[in-house]
């Protein structure tokens, strides 16, 4: 138990000191943008005086040095400052659109997790079948077409043929449980076609490998159902590599919607970068990015920490 706390400290740590390097990074990309951070902001119009006054205002007047210590101190204390074009805290406009992209990808993780594992596990148990090789062929063929193209499909059969579904999830704090479900289903469905290979896939190579295994073939000479030996004795020594997947899969839903929000103009985190992006909106693209690289390593060091616990071969160099 020491030991596995130790690692976990250890993960910790490492993680810390890399959402530090990656909060310099973000920050020396957005400094670097061409042009007048200023002028684009105020326009071509704006006079000497104004620019001056919003330079000072951003504290574009400071050495980079400065600012980044300033806008890292701020965050530590959880202040990520304030909007330039809405003047609004940074911290509540990212809380809303973030429970939104949330909302979204838990959705999307009630679809997709279940039916990725469920075909991956029948894959492996019929192994170069007709089912094996469709699966294959179907997951394959729906993450390798783009997510608008798949968004804008589903938008031409569910809404413009069928009716069944609405085109835009335009959701709101007021809406209720079901009015949000109902109008995020499309884009859910649009994410569950993006992540349900991969789990899937990986899900199928664990299994293959660990029901070859002599163990395997034991627990069947001394009667084990099919059921049991997948769920008891293979399923859980494949979760290691599954989890992984997963967590990565689940990163990808709350950072990688952009286009998908975009799409289905969702009030999610994708969409509020895509929109701060053309305001330039800097404080808010800063604080999007950070978030974004936190949700990365907090959910691999989740996967991490389980993988570990799960498979304890793993604490051992050999």
């Amino acid at each position: 138990m020491t030991r596995i706390l130790w690692l976990i400290l250890q993960r910790l740590a490492l993680g810390v000191l890399t959402l530090f390097v990656v909060s310099v990074i973000i920050f020396s990309a957005v400094s670097l943008l061409p042009g007048d951070a200023a002028q684009e902001i105020l326009g071509q119009s704006a006079t000497p005086e104004t620019l001056a006054a919003l330079r000072l205002e951003l504290g574009l007047e400071q050495p980079p040095v400065a600012r980044y210590i300033g806008w890292l101190g701020g965050i530590l204390q959880g202040d990520f400052g304030r909007s330039i074009a809405s003047n609004q805290p940074v911290a509540a406009l990212i809380s809303e659109r973030l429970g939104n992209t949330l909302f979204l990808a838990g959705l999307t993780a009630l679809i997709a997790v279940p039916l990725a594992l469920a075909l991956g596990i029948m894959a492996a148990l019929y192994r170069n079948t007709l089912f094996d090789r469709g699966a294959n062929l179907v997951t394959l063929a729906a993450v390798s077409l783009p997510e608008f193209f798949i968004a804008y499909v589903l938008i031409l059969v569910f809404s413009v043929k069928l009716g069944v579904l609405p085109s835009i999830s335009n959701i709101t704090s007021s809406s209720d449980l079901g009015e949000r479900v109902f109008r995020t289903l499309l884009p859910a469905i649009a994410l569950t076609f993006a992540i349900t290979a991969h789990i899937m896939r990986m899900t199928r190579a664990a299994l293959i490998n660990l029901l070859a295994l002599p163990y395997i073939e034991m627990s069947r000479l001394k009667g084990a159902t099919q059921r049991r030996v997948v769920v008891v004795h293979a399923l859980p020594n494949a979760l290691a590599p599954i989890v992984n997947v997963v967590a990565l899969n689940l990163a990808y839903l709350i950072t990688g919607v952009v286009i998908v929000e975009a799409v289905f103009v969702y009030p999610g985190f994708g969409k509020l970068l895509v929109d701060s992006v053309s305001k330039r909106d800097l404080p808010v693209v800063q604080a999007v990015c950070l978030i974004i690289s936190m949700s990365y390593i907090l959910l691999n060091l989740i996967a991490d920490i389980v993988s570990i616990v799960t498979n304890p071969r793993l604490l051992h160099p050999r």
